[in-house]
Formats: C-alpha cells, structure tokens, sequence
C-alpha cells in the first residue's frame, strides 16, 4: 500500500487461519503454552507434588514428609507451580494448604507417568486409581 508519498506503508497483519498449514511462526505461535506448560513439569519433583496434589490438597509439611526432600525445595518447586497458575494456595486454619487449579494437569501427568512405565510402585504392582481415573502415588 502507498501512503501516497511513494513510501510503502505496512499492512495490518489478517489473523492466521487455524486450519492453514503452519509455518514457522505459527508453529511457535500455536504451541508455545504448551511447551511452557511441559517446562514447568519437567522437574520430576513438580511431577511428584501434581501426583500427590491430584488426590487432595496438602500442606507444605505433609508434601515434605511424603516426598523425604528438604522443605525450602519442596516450597521452590511448590512457587514455579504456582507461578504457572498450576496450584494454588488455600488457607486451612494457620496453615496453608495447596491445591491443583486444574484437573487436566493431573491427567497429563498421570498419563505421562503411565507411558513412561512409573505407573507401578516398587513391587511391580499397579498403582490404585484414583476415583475419577488417575493413579496417585503408591503408598
């Protein structure tokens, strides 16, 4: 387009087609919340503490007695989740508690953990659904 000083003027940008073919851009575009989400779960602490999150919420002292680890990492790795909008804070009396904010989470973990053959504890037995489907953690 001319803005009639000879000078080619940009174009607004037409928003993408969903349905056209993805090129470089699209591709980042189309998938980089994903790739985040994928980011924040590749700790397998983070993978840890969605497990036991998916049952019920928990306070920061019964994460770190199921999970043996030292507090201050369970509460860094409990903050990156939350930064991720993946958990959130509740208050239980003078305690707080965390909960999953998102159920889907649960299940991606839980399917990822299937697929990669840690659905099992120790003695080789499955581990016990969950009522809605997903497998916590062995006891």
């Amino acid at each position: 387009m001319d803005d009639g000083t000879g000078t080619p003027t940009a174009t607004a940008e037409v928003p993408a087609d969903p349905e056209a073919p993805l090129g470089h851009q699209g591709v980042i575009e189309r998938y980089e919340a994903v790739s985040e989400l994928f980011r924040t779960l590749s700790s397998p602490v983070r993978v840890a503490l969605v497990t036991l999150l998916t049952d019920r919420e928990m306070c920061v002292h019964e994460l770190v007695d199921s999970l043996g680890l030292p507090q201050p990492l369970v509460s860094q790795h409990l903050r990156i989740l939350r930064d991720a909008d993946l958990v959130a804070r509740t208050r239980r009396g003078r305690e707080v508690a965390y909960v999953l904010t998102d159920d889907h989470v649960a299940h991606i973990v839980a399917d990822a953990r299937q697929h990669s053959g840690e659905g099992a504890d120790s003695e080789g037995e499955p581990v016990e659904p969950h009522p809605d489907g997903v497998p916590g953690l062995a006891p």
